[in-house]
């Protein structure tokens, strides 16, 4: 984003000395004519279409991956919130549940089963996804995916009573020999 706005910007102030070092005027209103519609048409609406679309195009893929669909790839776990815990149970291990750490897979993605048994809180793990509300008596589902193997950072970022600030938990992505150990009943 900081790249792509930093591209922006030096257009747009290059367009804009540009604008203000404009040579002597134009012979002939025909030549002013031609030159304001490559400014307006070409550069003013051109660019910004092909700017937008360019995002929304990047924006819908990007959207469309991260949709929760089952397939054989996808692992699923179930999260349980409560003041001030959270729990976490795998379909892939029956009646294995941990507290406070989430295991998953690194590389591939892991449809989260969000709710609450007291309070609304929040899902939020800021490297790997954005944040999902956990809603006493609902499931809502989040797809979240770790690149690397490694510990990552989770909050519930939603304020449910004092103590919220202490609400955290770690998800652990293992490669696919310490997933294989994790199942297994290995670590918990």
């Amino acid at each position: 984003m900081l790249a792509g706005a930093t591209v922006i910007f030096l257009f747009v102030m290059t367009l804009l000395v540009l604008a203000f070092s404009r040579g002597p005027a134009p012979a002939s209103a025909q030549a002013d004519e031609t030159r304001e519609k490559v400014w307006i048409v070409g550069l003013g609406i051109g660019f910004s279409v092909t700017v937008l679309a360019t995002l929304l195009t990047y924006g819908l893929v990007v959207g469309e991956r991260l949709l929760p669909r089952p397939g054989p790839e996808v692992v699923t776990v179930r999260a349980e919130g409560r003041q001030w815990a959270w729990s976490f149970s795998y379909a892939d291990a029956p009646g294995h549940v941990t507290e406070g750490v989430l295991h998953i897979p690194a590389g591939r993605p892991v449809d989260v089963q969000v709710t609450t048994v007291d309070v609304i809180h929040s899902f939020w793990v800021p490297q790997l996804a954005g944040k999902l509300d956990a809603i006493p008596g609902h499931v809502n589902v989040l797809r979240i995916e770790a690149w690397a193997p490694g510990d990552y950072a989770g909050v519930s970022s939603e304020y449910n009573g004092p103590g919220y600030k202490d609400h955290v938990f770690t998800v652990r992505a293992h490669d696919e020999a310490g997933w294989i150990a994790f199942l297994a009943g290995g670590e918990r």
